[in-house]
């Protein structure tokens, strides 16, 4: 169905025509996001990746929620009085969902993946009638049985090592959105609740981590933070160097009112406690001053999203990055073969 490597869908620019494309042309597989960006800007996107490859490619589309009660008055009068910068207005979007459900119906492509929700079944059936496969992101058995209901062609399972957002459902406002399951866990507790094909995401940045997952049953690795650092990705230039860096990682709503794991800074350490489960509502409000810090190049309030196995990311272009992970990953599942048949050697 997929090659054993998947390049993640990282909303917020780091996924690329140039990045997803060159994913396919190497022999793995990429997803552009779809995630805040109009639906003109994702119909370019999508029409550039189609000129540059004419391997098949997915597109990653975020599930609006419910509009959330909490009040945010109290967060966003800290913001502005902290940093200076007035604070987006907190109005709930759903992010253009029905129009880029319905380009995308209108310009189909190979596979459509979900996050932070189900899609309906009329949007599956509508994809479906194009050609498109169907993928949809899950963290925990219950939602892993809740997607199986509409019949995807594969689940994501999401491990809490993962950069950036946690695909939970429901945001229960608990500090990492419970549950919260390592990727082997999830796995092996997911495997046993559905019958469908899993693609692996959390913490993978090197080929003997796709090796694991591959023996732990799923169908392929979906990697994102092993990409950031190519230059075909569209990291922001602090970001980058950030990610050279020795911080740890944590669970934040600081940035956008939904959990995700992010290279702690300053901006993190200050509001992680205050921050509302609002999303995207948060998000709007933290736009300006985010890039309000990425124009003055201060880092400590930046969204520097990244998995928890960051440090140990490869570097090159992604073609010699999908070229050293499927290098790393034969040599893995070759020593496990000797390991368990030394007279295989």
């Amino acid at each position: 169905m997929f090659p054993k490597l998947i390049v993640a869908p990282m909303a917020g620019g780091p996924s690329t025509p140039e990045l997803v494309a060159g994913a396919a042309n190497a022999g793995a597989y990429g997803f552009l996001a779809a995630g805040y960006v109009t639906p003109d800007s994702l119909a370019g996107q999508i029409a550039l990746t189609k000129e540059l490859t004419v391997e098949p490619f997915g597109v990653n589309v975020f599930v609006p929620g419910e509009e959330s009660t909490a009040d945010l008055s109290e967060y966003q009068q800290i913001l502005e009085l902290v940093y200076g910068t007035d604070p987006g207005d907190p109005t709930w979007t759903d992010d253009h969902y029905p129009a880029k459900i319905d380009l995308l119906v209108d310009n189909p492509v190979d596979t459509v993946s979900f996050t932070f929700g189900l899609p309906s079944p009329d949007d599956v059936a509508e994809l479906r009638g194009v050609g498109s496969k169907i993928v949809i992101t899950v963290t925990s058995p219950d939602e892993a049985r809740r997607a199986a209901e509409l019949g995807p062609d594969a689940l994501c399972v999401q491990g809490f090592e993962a950069g950036a957002h946690r695909g939970i459902f429901v945001d229960d406002g608990s500090p990492s959105g419970a549950p919260t399951y390592g990727l082997l866990a999830a796995l092996r507790m997911v495997s046993a609740t559905v019958d469908l094909p899993l693609i692996a995401a959390g913490g993978l940045v090197h080929g003997a981590d796709v090796a694991a997952v591959l023996t732990a049953g799923a169908v392929a690795a979906q990697l994102g933070t092993a990409f950031l650092q190519c230059p075909e990705a569209g990291t922001q230039p602090l970001h980058r160097e950030a990610l050279h860096g020795t911080r740890d990682t944590a669970f934040t709503r600081a940035f956008s009112g939904r959990p995700a794991r992010a290279l702690v800074n300053r901006f993190m350490e200050a509001n992680s406690a205050l921050a509302p489960a609002a999303y995207p509502q948060v998000n709007s409000m933290t736009k300006p001053i985010r890039a309000a810090a990425a124009q003055e190049g201060d880092p400590e309030a930046m969204s520097l999203y990244a998995g928890q196995t960051y440090a140990y990311a490869p570097q090159g272009t992604v073609a010699e990055v999908v070229a050293l992970l499927d290098t790393q990953m034969r040599a893995a599942i070759r020593s496990v073969a000797t390991a368990l048949d030394p007279a295989s050697k």
